[in-house]
């Protein structure tokens, strides 16, 4: 018995064998719920030859349908179906009046998206610090506020929901929009409201890599009629023809950002089975969590709403960036799916330092917009205090398909790892 301890005890990554069991196939959370209803609602689009949601019918349309049942689980009055998460937040910054030269506040922990979608409108991202819970630290959000500012883009990542009563404190007293980018945190909460439905609109992706997904895809939500109208003629150069509606707006230029209806079959089959995923997630999480959150030597994220939190990662903090690496290492040798957040070497976009063409201000404008409208500077130190957090960080995936015997087996590694790295 004492030799079987011995060796069980040795890490995997030093030769020992790896304790974790019934690891999942995959780790996405969408595409693995995909089945007979997905296919059969394709398969219905198809054979109705009509895969233009307009000039239908909307109890017909799977598109319509998608907005319906989205609006209905969220809360939200308006909700429109766009064909990306990035055409959700162009839409939606159209919609609050985000219009050339405007500074438009990000967190430095983003998808480069975020701050992509900012600058198609030749608006300029200004990029805030995260606090320990990776999301917008409202403390340095109000010292980025100048006179040019028109909104704050705070992002759930990974499921976790910002400070949003400090958020929309700070924008109040500046008269400030905020739009919450939804991407990460599709059916998330904060104190009980819908992620994106507290600030002035919301934007949600339903790309491959989301919680639910239409392959791609997006939505803005919104409770104001001015910013949805203007978001929806903003997503269709010719919305005011196809959709009759009272108008508060003189119609003006868009693009083409529709969904069509194969998306929306999609969107609308697996929107059905949300609850039932991110229940499942919340599960895992908080089991895995009530084992390991005295472990020592770390200390975890501070999640501003757990009950909220959609369970997409177990997300920790250890003394230095070298013991992250180790850690992260050692778990994965474990059977484990982890890994630092942060490496210089590896290009993540999700990391304001790898956002190259905004840090060199590249633009396909051949006149220089917008950056020839500001004198902002972006440097790769500019945010110590998110490079400080996630250099430090470890995140541990999870994903609906995960058994109660790999989250307690799991457990066990990070307990194995903590004790003897």
């Amino acid at each position: 018995m004492a030799t079987q301890t011995t060796a069980s005890s040795q890490l995997a990554v030093h030769g020992g064998t790896p304790c974790v069991v019934d690891r999942p196939a995959d780790y996405l959370i969408g595409p693995q719920e995909i089945g007979q209803e997905e296919i059969d609602a394709v398969t219905a689009v198809l054979k109705q030859k009509n895969l233009f949601r307009f000039f239908r019918d909307e109890a017909t349309s799977p598109t319509a349908q998608f907005e319906k049942l989205f609006g209905e689980l969220s809360g939200a009055k308006y909700v429109l179906a766009v064909n990306s998460g990035t055409s959700a937040l162009i839409a939606a910054m159209v919609g609050l009046g985000v219009s050339s030269g405007d500074e438009v506040i990000v967190p430095a922990y983003t998808y480069i998206a975020t701050a992509a979608a900012v600058l198609t409108l030749k608006a300029i991202p200004i990029i805030a610090e995260v606090d320990e819970s990776l999301t917008l630290d409202p403390k340095d959000v109000e010292k980025k506020i100048t006179s040019k500012t028109r909104l704050i883009i705070p992002v759930h990542m990974r499921g976790t929901p910002c400070r949003m009563d400090e958020i929309m404190a700070v924008a109040k007293r500046h008269k400030v929009r905020v739009l919450e980018d939804c991407a990460q945190a599709n059916g998330g909460q904060y104190k009980g409201k819908a992620l994106g439905t507290i600030g002035d609109a919301g934007a949600f992706s339903l790309q491959h890599f989301k919680i639910i997904t239409a392959g791609e895809g997006g939505a803005v939500v919104t409770n104001t009629p001015e910013v949805f109208q203007r978001a929806a003629c903003y997503h269709d150069s010719a919305y005011a023809f196809w959709k009759s509606t009272e108008w508060q707006i003189e119609p003006f230029l868009g693009e083409n950002y529709r969904m069509s209806e194969l998306n929306g079959a999609l969107a609308l089959a697996q929107l059905r089975k949300r609850e039932r995923i991110l229940s499942r997630l919340r599960e895992l999480k908080k089991r895995l969590w009530s084992q390991v959150e005295n472990l020592p030597g770390v200390r975890f994220q501070d999640v501003p709403d757990k009950a909220g939190d959609c369970g997409l990662s177990l997300v920790f903090f250890v003394e230095s960036p070298e013991r992250a690496k180790a850690f992260a290492a050692a778990l994965r040798a474990e059977g484990m799916a982890a890994g630092s957040m942060f490496d210089q070497g590896f290009p993540d976009r999700h990391i304001y330092y790898h956002w190259d063409y905004i840090m060199q201000k590249r633009t396909p404008d051949l006149h220089g917009y917008p950056w020839n409208l500001t004198d902002v500077k972006y440097t790769p130190d500019m945010c110590p205090q998110t490079i400080h957090l996630l250099s430090r960080a470890v995140a541990v995936s999870l994903t609906q398909v995960m058994s109660d015997a790999h989250i307690d087996s799991c457990a066990v590694a990070l307990k194995k790892v903590a004790a003897g790295l």
